[in-house]
């Protein structure tokens, strides 16, 4: 971020309640969300509160926005899981912190603030209002769309911090119980049963649901259906570690739907433009206007390793400075930027290839590619989800499909090979790394290698949801990345091979009485209730793979 921004950001942070004088009753008030009054005043007070709740599912904004949601997304999501991902390195660290920041593992309390509150809170009032709202007018779809848009947010923050406010979170009250992991994935299952099946019958009844409002579907409740079970699939993906039974019957659900998963480029849950404003793409202003933004070394190591077409998709050769890239297959220079660096900015990073991201790029939820390979591995584990093979090579060729590609897939398939070593030349800024892996495309091996495979192809078809790929990283150990250049959360628990297995609380969460006791009662809830250290190194119930 650039220091020309820092007041205002300062400022943003203050009025989300980010700062160490909050306390756990402010940090569950959205003080962005309109008020009964505003929305009633607009005549818009239902769908508003629609849009409002899809804009929280990762954040977005307009151009009215200025660079608030910006900056919201850059501190709550980028310089997290889209850096831990293995996605990106930054043209930045010293001017955070002195280089103790998340990007180098240590949490910034600030930060992680700001992934609580653009995660859980900033959806928590319009979802409640919404929930009021379709009791008093009959309208059970709207809730329906309510839930499976909380339910979109609210993972995150799950798969973030560990135990959360969850079955009570509609009390009149701000200090909110926590629930246990298990509890709160189970509860998901079941309300995104009962929210599919409301739309359900709105879709095969040809209703349009919110269609003014909807910046995402425009109201087609077909197309809901299809990312609630998508949703859901994969959620129950998530857990199989934890609870293969539980893991089966909501994927074996979500996949024998009558209407059933994404399988189309179409299909993709994503926020480009709908409900008449058109939203601008975080990443592209913060590699653009901040020059921070640069390719991460893990993800250079693999693309330029099995010579993948997506590469020219996903990054824009190097702009200066080219003595220091590497020659790619397709006889342009590239460059990363080493992750968890503690270096200030300057013209060896910047000159980095930057993200091939536009500001009218769209931000993806959940895309097609995605299912393909949450499908791949159900066939792989289970029986009656057809076959792995087969779902892997639909997984990479609706990824090249959905990026413009048309290269033959049989082609990268059967290719042998392998991730490339990072290889930085530079005195002061560089880096050298081996491969991460020897791990080919070509869908061969143990139980074990296919899975590895099918997580490599996936993470490169997530591209840039970090927050998912870090999520996946952790669930499966795959892919193996790169290790960051300079550790500064040890005294917080994280290591170098194990990363940042999840966020530690906000200290605002202890400050009151009242808030202690609840925080004291969620750090009971892990390990399957036989407690856990409020540590980055603390595992989550589903990060139970060894």
């Amino acid at each position: 971020m650039r220091k020309m921004n820092h007041f205002k950001l300062l400022a943003v942070i203050c009025a989300m309640t980010l700062f160490a004088s909050c306390n756990f009753e402010e940090i569950n008030t959205n003080q962005f969300e309109m008020s009964d009054g505003e929305g009633a005043m607009d005549g818009f007070e239902v769908g508003g509160l629609i849009t409002a709740m899809q804009r929280t599912v990762i954040p977005v904004g307009t151009q009215a926005d200025d660079t608030d949601v910006i900056n919201e997304y850059q501190i709550a999501y980028h310089l997290s899981a889209d850096n831990w991902s293995g996605f990106f390195g930054e043209n930045n660290s010293n001017g955070w912190n002195a280089g103790s920041n998340n990007t180098t593992y240590y949490l910034l309390d600030n930060w992680i603030k700001a992934t609580y509150t653009q995660s859980y809170t900033n959806a928590l009032d319009p979802w409640k209002k919404l929930k009021i709202a379709s009791e008093k007018n009959g309208t059970p779809e709207v809730f329906a769309l309510a839930q499976i848009l909380k339910i979109s947010a609210w993972h995150k923050t799950l798969e973030s911090f560990g135990p959360m406010p969850y079955s009570h979170a509609a009390d009149a009250t701000m200090n909110i119980p926590f629930d246990s992991e298990k509890e709160v994935y189970t509860a998901m299952f079941e309300e995104l049963t009962s929210a599919i099946e409301e739309l359900t019958e709105k879709a095969e009844n040809g209703v349009n649901v919110m269609g003014a409002y909807d910046a995402v579907y425009a109201g087609d409740a077909t197309k809901w259906v299809k990312y609630g079970n998508s949703l859901m699939l994969r959620l129950a993906m998530r857990v199989r570690f934890a609870d293969a039974e539980l893991a089966k019957k909501y994927a074996t659900q979500a996949v024998n739907h009558s209407i059933g998963v994404m399988t189309a480029k179409d299909d993709a849950a994503q926020m480009s433009q709908g409900a008449g404003m058109t939203f601008r793409n975080n990443i592209e202003w913060l590699a653009g206007n901040y020059n921070e933004a640069r390719m991460g070394s893990s993800i250079f190591s693999y693309l330029m390793g099995y010579e993948d077409p997506r590469l020219s998709v996903y990054f824009l050769p190097m702009d200066g400075n080219a003595s220091y890239g590497v020659e790619a297959f397709d006889g342009k220079t590239y460059q990363a930027v080493p992750a968890g660096h503690a270096n200030a900015q300057n013209d060896i990073y910047k000159s980095c290839s930057k993200p091939n991201i536009q500001s009218g790029t769209p931000t993806y939820w959940l895309r097609a590619s995605e299912v393909y390979f949450l499908r791949a591995e159900a066939a792989l584990v289970w029986e009656g989800f057809g076959s792995a093979d087969s779902w892997y090579k639909q997984g990479i060729d609706m990824s090249f499909q959905e990026n413009g590609v048309t290269d033959p897939v049989d082609d990268y398939m059967n290719s042998n090979l392998a991730p490339r070593a990072y290889v930085f030349s530079h005195y002061q800024y560089g880096q050298t790394l081996s491969a991460p892996c020897e791990t080919t495309v070509k869908f061969e091996g143990t139980t074990e290698q296919k899975l590895e495979k099918i997580m490599i192809q996936k993470w490169i078809a997530l591209f840039p949801n970090g927050q998912e790929a870090w999520t996946e990283w952790r669930r499966t150990g795959y892919p193996k990345l790169n290790v960051i250049k300079t550790l500064k959360g040890a005294v917080q628990g994280a290591t170098l091979e194990g990363g940042i297995r999840r966020m530690i609380y906000p200290t605002s969460f202890s400050q009151t009485n009242e808030g202690k006791a609840i925080y004291e009662a969620a750090l009971k809830l892990f390990n399957n209730g036989a407690g856990g250290e409020d540590k980055s190194s603390t595992r989550l119930w589903w990060d139970c793979k060894r």
